[in-house]
């Protein structure tokens, strides 16, 4: 089972690319435990649309 170290890891490349079944699936189960990770891919995700929304609005 992947740490909290290598699941932010894998969420921060999931933004940049397509994971693999194995990453995913390993991520996900890391997640299903792990709260303090949820909360940091939910605040990742957030980041991520905050800024498409800002680049949206200053063209």
């Amino acid at each position: 089972m992947l740490n909290c170290k290598e699941a932010a890891e894998l969420m921060s490349q999931a933004l940049d690319r397509e994971l693999g079944v194995g990453e995913r699936l390993s991520l996900n189960l890391h997640l299903m435990f792990c709260a303090g990770c949820r909360n940091a891919r939910h605040q990742l995700s957030f980041i991520r649309d905050a800024c498409a929304a800002w680049f949206r609005q200053s063209d």
